[in-house]
């Protein structure tokens, strides 16, 4: 299974026949430049390129009227003046003769996509369209879009293929009214959307696009909208937003597919959003939401009006898409205030409606946003307005600095290496993952392993050879990830050798997850490792300078060493992950991860994929997973696929975390949020952060 490219040429037909600076930047360009840059990174040609296809009127008919089909099947006809004055009756609209055509292929892009993706055919994939389809409503174009594309397809998932829970995402900088109509009061159906909207001051200037718009009826909760009240939002505040509002609300919700309105006038440089997040940082959104629905993932293209901007953020999208490892974020991991506020908001309004957001301990609203005055804002905020020509420049230097410094080198041809024990349980291995038989030389390993008792026994020394040579191997850039089997009794022993290698091989900041009976090494603060090693332990004893999951209490014993208990349930586990160890590691950013699996570590399979899927992320896919050959015989299989970059199993049912489990979240965030920023949300919106 792999990833799908839907596309057609005839997309580029529109254009704009008159003067109109509001809508000139919705332009053919947007479409081949991002497929130029796909072509040349080499992404297209590892893709499964589908051609699109005209949806017919029946499923254009599953949202929208038949007489405004009609209507605009009737633009093919007209003649620039006519076209001109049709236009001029919608907001922010242009018709061209070959509207008709291009946004039935936009649609039918969006449907072929889903279909490959249910059918088993593909995994996941992008639908390259225009014009786009979010603000679209059922008898009203609006903000460049004809037809509803995503919605359409929501439908069509629903009515064809028998879904009763599709996760909607709409990432793009404004707010996707025409979805939320659609399916405000539709319960099998999860809108989020976050927008730039300046408490009403930003088009499309609706009162619905606040955070307490919720839905309606049956659908109440299921309407999730996150407000930017601030232009400059970036990396740490749209990586917050997932991780305390959308994921919590998403494994919850279960969603059978997730369809992704992929906006990029919310990256750096475009001038319509004015926002801060780099391309990477749509890999990194991508990865995570591949957490969902078994990856089941069909994003299709909504705005994004910086064809450089643009075009680099679908390259990494598709990136993500295709398995490959997330480059690191660059810039500090501090979320703004007015992104905390927002984000608190949300989870005030939602809470209601939500177990997952209930049990953070969500707190009422400290002081209520300031409303601003009914009506439009001046010209000068306009999309397309007098500030346009001078907002298309900001940031485009700060733009290709960035793009400069993204590490985007090819793949390497292997991306994960397993050293097991057992021979048969390489069967289960996909193809491309290397079954690894090197090991490091005996002196070097030897020498490491001589300060511990434990790994005196030739089993031991074998198997620390194999860590030690992945771990170079890694570190070098041959393989992105590893997992190595471990005897029980030389697991601690192991991780901290695990660690002082890693750091002397050229690692600066080491993130060290330790899960089970694993004791923390007793002088690595003596050797001045404390700012350098992050370990979060899921034990039932203590171990390094972590970030710790697992211990017989929480407890925060420095900034750099925190412990909790493992959690017994879904919701538990799921808040400790989301809300404690994603935040905690993407402050941190480390360029390397350590996940130990120790004895009796407690966790199912599916919560050990889970929990090396994520950490993908922080570390730009630098991930070596210490297995204690104890566990079950799968468990390396499953983790070298998600490593690979296969979907995680799925939980389970979704089970409400226990108040002992919330109160020993709640007390380490109130000692750790001081430290580390992107821990900031919950208790204390609207206190310090970046303004």
């Amino acid at each position: 299974m792999g990833t799908a490219l839907v596309y057609h040429e005839d997309m580029t037909a529109a254009r704009l026949l008159w003067d109109d600076p509001e809508c000139e930047i919705e332009c053919p360009e947007r479409l081949t430049t991002a497929l130029e840059r796909l072509q040349q990174r080499g992404l297209e040609q590892r893709c499964l390129r589908l051609a699109a296809r005209e949806a017919s009127e029946a499923e254009l008919g599953l949202v929208h009227s038949p007489e405004y089909v009609a209507l605009l099947q009737g633009t093919q006809a007209l003649g620039t003046g006519e076209l001109q004055t049709l236009s001029g009756q919608y907001d922010a609209v242009y018709f061209h003769p070959s509207t008709f055509h291009c946004a039935r292929l936009a649609a039918g892009a969006a449907l072929q996509l889903v279909d490959a993706v249910l059918a088993g055919a593909v995994r996941n994939g992008l639908a390259l369209v225009r014009p786009p389809g979010h603000h679209s409503q059922r008898a009203a174009a609006n903000g460049f879009c004809v037809f509803n594309n995503v919605a359409i397809a929501a439908k069509h998932a629903q009515r064809q293929h028998g879904l009763h829970r599709i996760l909607i995402v709409d990432w793009d900088v404004h707010h996707g009214q025409g979805i939320q109509y659609i399916f405000e009061d539709d319960p099998s159906v999860l809108y989020f959307s976050w927008h730039r909207y300046e408490h009403g001051r930003f088009w499309p200037y609706l009162r619905e696009s606040d955070a307490d718009a919720v839905g309606q009826g049956p659908g109440l909760g299921f309407t999730v909208n996150l407000p930017w009240n601030q232009v400059g939002m970036g990396n740490a505040d749209y990586v917050a937003a997932f991780l305390h509002v959308l994921l919590p609300v998403a494994f919850e919700f279960n969603p059978e597919l997730v369809l992704v309105s992929a906006g990029f006038d919310s990256a750096i440089g475009d001038p319509e959003g004015q926002m801060q997040a780099t391309p990477e940082c749509f890999a990194h959104l991508t990865q995570l939401l591949q957490m969902l629905a078994g990856g089941r993932v069909c994003a299709v293209l909504e705005g994004g009006y910086h064809l450089e901007s643009l075009s680099q953020s679908v390259c990494m999208m598709v990136q993500a898409l295709l398995g490959d490892p997330a480059p690191p974020l660059s810039g500090p991991m501090v979320p703004h205030a007015s992104a905390l506020e927002s984000i608190q908001s949300v989870q005030v309004a939602q809470a209601p409606h939500w177990m997952s957001l209930q049990q953070q301990g969500v707190a009422p609203v400290l002081s209520p946003c300031p409303r601003s005055p009914e009506g439009r804002p001046s010209p000068l905020l306009l999309p397309g307005g007098p500030e346009f020509k001078a907002a298309a420049t900001q940031d485009v230097a700060a733009l290709s600095s960035l793009l400069d410094q993204l590490r985007l080198n090819p793949t390497p041809p292997v991306r994960t290496a397993v050293a097991l024990t057992a021979p048969d349980a390489a069967l289960a291995l996909p193809s491309d993952v290397l079954c690894e038989e090197g090991s490091a030389p005996q002196e070097e390993t030897q020498a490491w392993a001589r300060p511990h008792e434990a790994l005196a026994q030739d089993r031991a020394l074998t198997a620390l050879g194999k860590v030690l040579y992945l771990l170079d191997r890694i570190l070098d850039g041959q393989v992105s990830s590893g997992i190595a089997v471990t005897p029980a009794s030389a697991a601690a022993a192991t991780l901290d050798v695990a660690i002082r290698c890693g750091l002397s091989h050229g690692a600066q900041r080491l993130l060290c997850l330790a899960v089970g009976q694993l004791d923390r090494p007793p002088d690595l603060t003596d050797d001045g490792y404390d700012s350098q090693v992050m370990c979060v332990s899921g034990s039932a004893s203590r171990t390094n300078l972590w970030l710790n999951i697992g211990g017989k209490e929480a407890a925060a014993l420095s900034m750099f060493h925190v412990s909790v208990p493992l959690p017994g349930t879904t919701g538990g586990f799921l808040s400790c992950v989301l809300a404690l160890v994603l935040p905690l590691a993407y402050s941190f950013q480390p360029d390397l991860v350590l996940v130990a699996l120790g004895p009796a570590h407690g966790l199912r399979d599916p919560q050990a994929a889970l929990l090396a899927a994520l950490l993908r992320g922080p570390a730009g896919g630098r991930v070596l997973v210490l297995v204690d050959e104890e566990s079950t015989p799968q468990l390396a299989v499953v983790l070298a696929r998600v490593l690979h970059g296969e979907a995680a199993p799925s939980l389970g049912p979704f089970s409400m975390a226990s108040p002992e489990e919330v109160q020993a979240l709640m007390q380490l965030r109130g000692q750790l949020e001081p430290r580390w920023k992107m821990l900031q949300v919950a208790s204390e919106a609207g206190g310090p952060g970046s303004g």
